[in-house]
């Protein structure tokens, strides 16, 4: 290891400085120019119409996981977003265990173009969730309905305030089964892996007994941290730093969820969600157990950092070389 003189000490803390200096201006400048913000009525209503029972549980490969389709073609057309293709649905195949019948899984894939359009932000949030066991239906209603729910209403304010980058929101199917649409995504991206820049991942944000939500992922991207400690200073619910470093077992969420697809292409991503709670993977995670206030909250808080994010982008990301 080589010692780090003091010129190098003066340089840094300058490039630190300098830093932090972009950061609140542009913060500063995402406050001045705000012209929309989250539509709490929606949100909540996109939430109660995903976790609703006739969805059944949203399976991968099940009536209801349809039904929880044909409800998202309609909702990204309503929210502003324009197809990357023919349709907002973007089919791959999930390969049948032991010979079984394979399944149609089907990732939704939305855009709202930037002034800038060489780079883009990837939004995503899992749509699919547990099914029927018995006489059981797990509704997922923070895992995940509210994810797309919060993805759906940034959508919404960002088809009225047009970003600096493009940004492209995907609903992700079959996440529970090993976040297979989120590797299909990677795998044969509907835009240049290139022009990825950051992958924001939305996965349960809409109920926490301490009011705590979530940030992963600045261990692996150390330049983001001061965005987000800055952000923190403002957040409407108490934003914590973590459960991303590698050797704490169950405590790092890094392969946790569809973010992980990201990170295995070098992709840099933050991942926002609460801590586990009873009701996690059970068949009583309903409507009913959310806490509306705090989803609002954390919907407002994602807001302001892909707001953030856009605005800083090329300072907080270099861009990436082939």
């Amino acid at each position: 290891m080589n010692a780090t003189t003091p010129f190098r000490n003066v340089l840094r803390a300058s490039t630190l400085a300098a830093l932090a200096a972009l950061i609140a201006a542009g913060a500063a400048g995402a406050q001045a120019t705000r012209t929309a913000s989250i539509d709490a009525a929606a949100l909540l209503g996109d939430l109660r119409t995903l976790a609703h029972d006739s969805m059944e549980g949203r399976r991968t490969g099940t009536p209801g996981n349809e039904k929880a389709r044909r409800f998202l073609d309609a909702a990204f057309a309503r929210a502003g977003l324009k197809p990357i293709g023919p349709s907002f649905r973007h089919s791959f195949t999930i390969a049948g265990r032991a010979g079984g019948q394979a399944v149609d899984g089907i990732n939704f894939v939305g855009r709202i173009t930037g002034t800038d359009t060489t780079r883009a932000i990837i939004v995503t949030a899992h749509y699919d969730h547990l099914g029927r066991r018995g006489d059981d239906v797990f509704n997922g209603a923070d895992d995940n309905a509210s994810g797309v729910a919060a993805l759906l209403a940034l959508a919404r304010v960002f088809a009225v305030e047009p970003p600096q980058h493009s940004i492209v929101f995907v609903a992700l199917d079959a996440e529970e089964g090993g976040l297979r649409g989120a590797r299909a995504f990677v795998a044969q991206p509907p835009v240049p892996v290139m022009m990825m820049a950051l992958n924001v991942n939305l996965d349960m944000v809409s109920r926490n007994e301490k009011g705590e939500l979530w940030v992963a992922g600045t261990h692996h991207n150390p330049s983001l941290r001061p965005f987000i400690e800055r952000l923190a200073e403002t957040a409407g619910v108490t934003l914590r730093i973590g459960h991303d470093v590698p050797g704490t077992g169950s405590n790092d969420w890094t392969s946790q969820s569809d973010h992980a697809a990201f990170h295995a292409a070098g992709i840099p991503f933050l991942y926002f969600g609460v801590e586990d709670h009873p009701d996690y993977h059970r068949a009583t995670d309903d409507v009913e157990r959310i806490e509306p206030g705090f989803f609002v909250r954390c919907a407002e808080t994602i807001l302001a950092a892909v707001r953030g994010l856009d605005r800083a982008l090329d300072t907080l990301i270099p861009r990436r070389t082939p």
